[in-house]
């Protein structure tokens, strides 16, 4: 039996959801932008019915595209961010394990210099 194929069905299942929650996000915020939009051009009475539909259209067209720029941002800022830290961390267990490597020796020079001096006595 193939172990690793479980793994591969979680992260394809994984993939999947984060798609489906995505979408509905999507689909959330056009939602959202068309109403807005019908809120906007309700308040022009004088529009003829094309002209509204054109209204709402580009409402929602300008939102839409205000939303990709602003979650291209935050995605690019996220991995910025994720290497900044990934580099942080990587620095600080560096020197953590050379502080580790010190003590260590430093436990065992103590030690050496214990079994001499008792060798004296």
């Amino acid at each position: 039996m193939n172990r690793s194929a479980p793994h591969a069905v979680r992260e394809e299942a994984a993939s999947g959801i984060a798609w489906l929650e995505g979408f509905l996000l999507a689909q959330g915020r056009v939602l959202e932008a068309r109403r807005e939009a019908d809120a906007f051009a309700d308040r022009m009475p004088w529009l003829t019915t094309a002209q509204r539909e054109d209204v709402v259209r580009l409402y929602v067209q300008d939102r839409v595209a205000l939303t990709r720029r602003v979650l291209e941002s935050l995605v690019s800022r996220a991995g910025e961010l994720r290497a900044e830290y990934t580099a942080r961390y990587e620095s600080l267990r560096r020197r953590l394990l050379c502080a580790a490597v010190a003590a260590l020796l430093t436990s065992g020079a103590l030690c050496a210099c214990a079994v001499l001096v008792s060798l004296d006595g």
